[in-house]
């Protein structure tokens, strides 16, 4: 049975480092999700995750959303990751959604790859690895066509990266990359999904442009928080979807 969206609803959206893996605006995903809740009714309260949190204040988050940053700042959120590991991978399996951009999605799997060859063990949440090859980074626009939010879907967005990731059998793409280069330069495959867990290199941010995205994580948390398959009150997103005609029309997608 489906329940409609009352203001007795909320959510705890753990937003992990916000003062270190925020170098490319990733901030406008919080902004995105805590407006879809409040048009709706639901009441978001933004948790910060960072150097000083524990265990407990990560487990208590209802969805989590992670950045990206430079190697100083990421070498910083790796060391404190290795102390919240057992958290983290628990909120994953229990199925607790989470966006993870860039370094943010590079932290789930087993290891990264320097491009002096460095090898540098990462959280091994996810069955995964990422190279640096040491040749041009990833640069431009994206669209990648998905279907993990039911019926086929154009995610489009900007992509910065040098890292190549390459996934393992247990983990699915997001998508199927259309224009641009995803995850690595090869495969021409973005992201990562496990679970309700989602990773990748769209920043921009990824929210605001593709709304779509941040209701089903707004569903999901909401469905696993009280156990329970919730309807959301559709938005008017006329103007997100202008924007997105003409990112398109540039790329020569149609969505």
């Amino acid at each position: 049975m489906k329940s409609a969206i009352s203001n007795q609803k909320s959510l705890i959206i753990g937003w992990l480092y916000p003062d270190l893996m925020n170098t490319y605006g990733d901030t406008g995903n919080i902004t995105v999700i805590k407006k879809r809740c409040l048009w709706r009714g639901i009441n978001a309260e933004i948790k910060s995750i960072g150097l000083n949190s524990n265990e407990k204040d990560l487990l208590s988050c209802d969805l989590l959303l992670m950045g990206g940053a430079q190697d100083t700042q990421q070498e910083i959120v790796a060391k404190d990751l290795k102390r919240k590991k057992d958290a983290l991978k628990e909120t994953i399996e229990k199925g607790i959604p989470g966006l993870y951009i860039c370094g943010g999605f590079q932290y789930l799997g087993n290891y990264y790859k320097t491009a002096d060859g460095h090898k540098l063990e990462q959280l091994g949440v996810l069955d995964m690895y990422t190279e640096n090859p040491g040749r041009k980074r990833l640069i431009g626009n994206i669209a990648v066509e998905t279907e993990i939010f039911g019926g086929k879907k154009i995610l489009l967005g900007f992509e910065n990266h040098g890292g190549r990731t390459v996934l393992g059998k247990t983990i699915v793409p997001l998508g199927k990359v259309l224009k641009g280069f995803g995850s690595n330069d090869k495969d021409k495959e973005e992201g990562a999904v496990y679970k309700n867990t989602i990773g990748t290199y769209f920043h921009g941010p990824i929210l605001p442009k593709n709304p779509f995205l941040a209701d089903y994580l707004i569903k999901k948390a909401l469905e696993i928080k009280y156990g329970e398959e919730i309807s959301l009150e559709k938005l008017n997103d006329e103007l997100a979807e202008k924007a997105r005609k003409t990112i398109a029309k540039r790329l020569s997608i149609a969505i």
